[in-house]
């Protein structure tokens, strides 16, 4: 299955939940689109809650589903971890989703375009792959070319919350990733011990 490039806030109303972190999709529409406001909800089989529970992680991260499975079993693979933390810190610890964190881009989508446009340094070195995982201790930078750019400036504008597990510097366009996050830190909305269950079946 290929990424999800369809209207972002669509696809929340059909999960019920904001992929976008945002809640405002909810807050205009709480239901279903296609569906009338006072439809009862379906109720959903264990497996539909299961799935459903993936999609949501999946779409918040804008991660192809190959990916998402292959990230799972690089987690699943570690020993002394509990499986879903850890899954949930590798999907967190993506370059894109941190220049995302860093506020270098509105959106994931937008923050996946500036590292694939090769606009994204990680300790002084260009990296031009979203996917690439990165350390605590990694420093990631816009190149000094790129740090003029008005989506950069206009997205950084627009940041008033910084996760604990970054810093921040908006002058110069430099954040470090600090520490692995916690779990309290993350989606509080996501049941990743249904996740869990799900890829035990499938895999």
């Amino acid at each position: 299955m290929s990424r999800y490039t369809g209207p972002s806030w669509k696809l929340g109303r059909r999960l019920n939940y904001s992929t976008l972190e945002t809640g405002k999709e909810l807050a205009r529409r709480p239901y279903g689109p296609g569906k009338k406001k006072d439809a009862r909800p379906k109720k959903l089989s264990e497996y539909g809650r299961q799935l459903t529970e993936k999609q949501k992680l999946r779409f918040t991260y804008g991660v192809n589903e190959k990916q998402f499975a292959n990230l799972f079993k690089v987690a699943k693979a570690k020993k002394g971890v509990v499986t879903g933390v850890e899954f949930m810190q590798l999907l967190e610890s993506r370059l894109d989703n941190l220049v995302y964190r860093l506020g270098f881009g509105r959106t994931r989508r937008a923050a996946r375009q500036l590292v694939n446009h090769g606009h994204v340094l990680v300790n002084g070195k260009k990296v031009d792959i979203p996917s690439y995982e990165c350390k605590p201790g990694d420093v990631i930078a816009l190149k000094e070319t790129s740090k003029n750019l008005k989506v950069v400036a206009e997205s950084l504008e627009s940041l008033t919350l910084v996760v604990p597990y970054v810093e921040i510097n908006k002058e110069t366009k430099e954040g470090k990733y600090v520490r692995l996050p916690e779990r309290n830190e993350l989606a509080k909305d996501i049941d990743e011990a249904q996740i869990v269950e799900y890829y035990n079946k499938m895999l």
